[in-house]
């Protein structure tokens, strides 16, 4: 059985939930309340009944390393992510899609065809898009950098008014404005 630590935080957007394993490894981050995809997605790369989750409530001068970094980024260093470490379970073509994402730089996008190219796969674009989708390390690997070829917001599972905020918070000016929709969450 796999044993790693969750982390539940606030950030300026939301709270956020960051599982790290012994090693400091980023295994899962997600949005609070998103939190039953996120243990979904556990289950789907490790196996169900596999993974473990030690709730770490560590006082303030003892957070782990990837909250730092975190916090660091809400707070406006946009490259406190870049070192951070990142295990991940998955396909093959997934890791290699999230591998990807993780080469975006920051204030930066990029839409689905163009991540495909990058990888050597121009006719998968729906692949791509649906394994950005099933990234269980939101933000560290960025998904949220990939829009859609008219430079619209497409989806993001944290929510397009997240994904809006984490775009205009690395800097991204080229985007169309947010739809607001019945079910979107305010900005922060």
């Amino acid at each position: 059985m796999l044993q790693f630590r969750l982390e539940r935080f606030a950030t300026r957007v939301d709270q956020v939930l960051l599982v790290t394993d012994e090693q400091g490894r980023v295994r899962a981050l997600d949005f609070g309340d998103y939190e039953e995809r996120m243990l979904r997605l556990l289950r789907l790369h490790y196996g169900a009944g596999t993974v473990a989750l030690v709730e770490r409530q560590a006082p303030e001068h003892a957070k782990s390393a990837a909250r730092r970094a975190l916090e660091a980024y809400f707070a406006g260093d946009l490259a406190a992510l870049d070192e951070l470490v990142v295990e991940t379970g998955g396909t093959a073509f997934q890791r290699q899609v999230w591998a990807e994402l993780r080469k975006i730089p920051v204030g930066h996008t990029l839409h689905y065809g163009q991540l495909a190219e990058r990888i050597g796969r121009p006719t998968a674009a729906r692949a791509v898009g649906l394994a950005n989708g099933q990234n269980p390390v939101g933000i560290v690997v960025p998904c949220h950098r990939v829009i859609g070829s008219n430079a619209s917001l497409t989806g993001y599972a944290g929510g397009l008014a997240r994904k809006h905020w984490l775009l205009q918070h690395e800097g991204v000016s080229n985007l169309r404005p947010l739809q607001r929709a019945a079910s979107a969450r305010p900005t922060a």
